[in-house]
C-alpha cells in the first residue's frame, strides 16, 4: 500500500501541512495525519463543508447537536482562534494539543484560565466561576444545591484570590493550580497518545518521518 499524500485527496479549507503542525504541537506527524481523518468525520457530520461548526462540535461532545452547554461553547470559542464561527484543521490540531499527555502543565494551566475567563477580561470573577461550575455539573449530569455551589465558589476564591480584590488574575491562578494539581485532571486526554490506532487504514506511512522533526 502507498503512503498518505496530500496530493492524492481533496483537502478541506484551512488544511495545513502535518509536518508543520507536528513541529508546533505535542503530536507526531502520524498523529496529525490521524487527526485529519477525525477532523474530516466531524466537519462533514452536519454541514459537510470541511469546517467544524458549533452544531458539529456539540454533536461530537454530546451526541446531540441541539444541547446547549456553556462548557461546550467555551471550548469551541477557544478552538476557534480566528473567531469566525468555525474551526479549521490547523486550529483543531493546535488547540487539541493542549490536551495531549506530553503537553507541559503550564500550557494546560493557561488554557484552563482562558476557559474560566468568560468575558476575556484577564481575570476570573465569582460570577464566571459559578457559571462554569454549573455548566460542568450539568455536563456531568450532577445536580448540587445552590448553597453547595456557592460554597465551592467561595472556597475557591478564599484559596486563589490572594490579594483579596474579588477576582483571580493569571498569576494567582497559576499559584492556585500548583497547590491543587487535580484541577488539571480533565486537561489531559490519554487516548490522544494512541490516536493513530483509531484509523489504521488511514495512517499507512508518513511523507516525513517523525524523527526528521527532532533537533
Amino acid at each position: 500500500m502507498g503512503c498518505f499524500s496530500s496530493k492524492q485527496i481533496k483537502l478541506t479549507p484551512g488544511y495545513e501541512d502535518p509536518v508543520l503542525l507536528a513541529s508546533e504541537t505535542s503530536f507526531t506527524v502520524s498523529e496529525v495525519e490521524a487527526l485529519y481523518e477525525l477532523f474530516k468525520k466531524l466537519s462533514f457530520s452536519i454541514i459537510k463543508d470541511g469546517l467544524i461548526h458549533k452544531e458539529e462540535f456539540q454533536l461530537a461532545l454530546f451526541r446531540n447537536s441541539n444541547k446547549k452547554n456553556l462548557f461546550a461553547d467555551r471550548i469551541f470559542d477557544l478552538f476557534d482562534v480566528k473567531r469566525n464561527g468555525v474551526i479549521e484543521f490547523g486550529e483543531f490540531v493546535r488547540s487539541l494539543s493542549v490536551f495531549h499527555p506530553k503537553t507541559p502543565e503550564s500550557e494546560k494551566t493557561a488554557f484552563a484560565f482562558r476557559l474560566y475567563d468568560l468575558r476575556r477580561t484577564g481575570s476570573i470573577e465569582k460570577v464566571e466561576l459559578k457559571e462554569m461550575v454549573l455548566a460542568l455539573l450539568s455536563e456531568s449530569d450532577l445536580h448540587l444545591s445552590e448553597e453547595i455551589v456557592e460554597v465551592i465558589v467561595d472556597n475557591t476564591f478564599k484559596q486563589a484570590d490572594s490579594n483579596g480584590d474579588g477576582k483571580i488574575d493569571e498569576e494567582e491562578w497559576n499559584d492556585f493550580v500548583k497547590r491543587n494539581p487535580a484541577i488539571l485532571k480533565n486537561m489531559t486526554l490519554p487516548y490522544l497518545m494512541d490516536i493513530t490506532m483509531a484509523f489504521p487504514s488511514f495512517v499507512v506511512c508518513s511523507e516525513t518521518s517523525d524523527t526528521d522533526l527532532m533537533i
